[in-house]
């Protein structure tokens, strides 16, 4: 298993558990309030959903894409 695939791998599960964890138990993220304060409540909750979730996901699927099918470069 080479080693975008792992790092695809765990960047889509850590925006996956990001996004199940911020409806479960949202006090849990402190930065979360901080982007809120900052940002305003919808503001900091559409910043934070981007930054630790839908990024997450997108580069993780990126590099899962490229391990898979085996464009980019990689060490030899």
């Amino acid at each position: 298993m080479g080693l975008k695939l792992v790092f695809g791998l765990l960047a889509v599960g850590y925006g996956l558990y990001t996004l199940y964890a911020r409806s479960a138990t949202p006090e849990k993220f402190a930065k979360l309030e901080a982007m809120k304060e900052q940002f305003g409540e919808q503001g900091g909750n559409i910043v934070h959903l981007v930054a630790y979730s839908v990024a997450p996901i997108l580069v993780g699927l990126v590099l899962i894409g490229t391990a898979l099918l085996g464009g980019g470069p990689s060490p030899q």
